[in-house]
């Protein structure tokens, strides 16, 4: 297997490389990286390209372990025994599969994507060290043991929210998405907007690396947000010199708000516009 760009997705060589060492390696792929720079889409991209299921496991603050192997639901089966339902004798009706589980016993070797692991509590990646070590668990109730038939490709995304582990790092294939440089955003952009004005991209572009540079931004724009801005201003039409006018709006760029996500970042804009102008003067 050798991962590449697609048609519709950029990846960098050290990107590539990574997911390809950690296929040969049978190891998950631990991605970090800014918000909006791809961790999911990579994911997506990769089992596409290997015309296999992507199974999508996104962790929440409440998500624990056992969830993604499986659940017993004891609340229903008591209560169809107070029904009389025949269903109480299989108890294998009350057991929910969770996504490890679909993973293990998928047809064809799918890509699991755990998602955001560091949203949930610090014990979570502990508690599935074994069960990705060893690609199988025991269900208690029933006395399966079930176990992957071809270990799955398993992607897990982190926004640095926590610090993981090391117990569960050693186990990982680490890699860290850089933010794109200028020539990677151009070819991203051109996969998604193919018929822009140069002119309009350069100096997009440029207005997006001022604004991410900025001393003092709170949240500094992604990727995904700069397309979303380039797709508001390919709409409304908006020509290249407009968005270098300072005199517009206390300064900020048209369509801001797909750019800066907080009022404190909407005043320092503001505030540092209004000072270039005073010092203009």
């Amino acid at each position: 297997m050798a991962f590449v760009s697609t048609d519709n997705y950029i990846v960098s060589d050290e990107l590539a490389l990574a997911v390809n060492a950690a296929v040969t390696l049978e190891k998950p792929l631990l991605i970090k990286g800014e918000p909006g720079t791809g961790k999911t889409r990579l994911a997506e991209e990769l089992a596409q390209s290997l015309d296999t299921e992507l199974i999508q496991w996104h962790i929440k603050s409440t998500t624990k372990a056992q969830h993604g192997l499986y659940e017993y639901d004891a609340v229903s089966r008591l209560r169809d025994s107070q029904l009389g339902s025949d269903k109480v004798q299989d108890i294998n009706n009350y057991i929910r599969p969770g996504k490890l589980w679909q993973a293990f016993t998928a047809a064809k070797r799918p890509v699991l994507l755990i998602d955001e692991i560091d949203k949930a509590d610090i014990e979570f990646p502990n508690d599935l060290l074994h069960e990705l070590d060893r690609m199988a668990f025991y269900v208690h109730e029933t006395g399966e043991q079930v176990s992957a038939t071809e270990r799955p490709i398993v992607i897990i995304t982190s926004n640095n929210e926590k610090e993981l582990p090391d117990a569960f790092l050693r186990r990982c294939f680490f890699h860290y998405i850089r933010f794109p440089d200028a020539d990677t955003l151009r070819a991203i952009v051109a996969v998604h907007f193919p018929h822009i004005q140069p002119q309009l991209l350069s100096t997009a572009l440029e207005v997006f690396f001022e604004l991410r540079e900025l001393p003092g931004l709170k949240k500094k724009p992604s990727t995904s947000e700069l397309l979303d801005w380039l797709k508001l201003l390919l709409a409304e039409d908006i020509p290249a010199e407009v968005l270098t006018d300072k005199q517009q709006k206390g300064g900020l760029m048209p369509m801001f708000g797909a750019l800066l996500k907080n009022e404190q970042d909407v005043a320092l804009v503001e505030k540092l516009a209004f000072l270039a102008k005073r010092q203009g003067r």
